[in-house]
């Protein structure tokens, strides 16, 4: 089978599988709106994985990446104009799935074309989005939770909390730190120190960040706390 098949393939495969499953599940039994929200989120970071090692090239990674858009982007555009669509996918705004949905999918185009076709790591790839997506998550459930204590800095949006953004800060340096420790090549001290500079950031950033661009300003921000010092050593 051809490589970039292979991939498509695979890829596919565990985003319809795993989608399915979920969609059937909401049906089924009663899951929490955010929880619901924030398990899409993981499927979608889980994505990451088949698109960086089913894949033999970053091109074909990012061709498929790409081509989510072309093809998702009409049709969940469609889809939300029928109000149950918006009420199954919770929706907190009209058009917010299918934007979000667009960010996440460009970011997953953007990451693989820095990270892993500039630079040539598959892994800065995953550190840079999991330094970001795996924290923002469990900052939003943990926030609307247990978050008691609102940031009030003018720079912030007004909305986060001292525990949601612990939560993103913790969840941040433990994800990068074990994909740099998978990753290989880099001590456990500088693994640690990298994770430690770049959760920081990730969570300023997400912090300070409006209507959904945390989407895209954080696996950024990330990247530029990650890439010149993993290049460095």
């Amino acid at each position: 089978m051809h490589p970039f098949l292979y991939g498509t393939l695979i890829t596919t495969l565990y985003i319809a599988v795993a989608v399915g499953i979920m969609f059937i599940a909401r049906k089924l039994i009663n899951i929490p709106d955010e929880l619901f929200r924030k398990i899409l989120h993981f499927i979608l970071l889980g994505a990451y994985i088949p698109l960086c090692f089913a894949f033999e090239a970053w091109w074909m990674a990012t061709v498929y990446a790409l081509s989510l858009i072309v093809i998702l982007f009409p049709a969940l555009f469609l889809a939300q104009r029928i109000p149950m669509f918006s009420a199954f996918v919770n929706e907190r705004k009209k058009g917010e799935f299918v934007s979000s949905m667009v960010y996440a999918v460009g970011m997953m185009a953007f990451s693989i074309v820095v990270c892993w076709g500039l630079f040539g790591d598959k892994y800065l790839v995953l550190a840079s989005i999991y330094a970001w997506g795996i924290g923002d998550a469990l900052a939003a459930l943990i926030g609307k939770k247990f978050g008691k204590h609102k940031i009030k800095w003018k720079i912030a949006d007004g909305k986060k909390s001292v525990e949601g953004s612990l939560a993103m800060f913790v969840c941040a340096l433990v994800s990068v730190f074990t994909v740099l420790l998978i990753k290989g090549g880099i001590s456990i001290p500088m693994c640690l120190c990298i994770a430690f500079l770049a959760a920081l950031v990730c969570t300023f950033t997400e912090l300070c960040a409006k209507n959904g661009l945390d989407t895209i300003l954080c696996p950024v921000s990330a990247m530029v706390v990650i890439i010149p010092m993993v290049i460095l050593l």
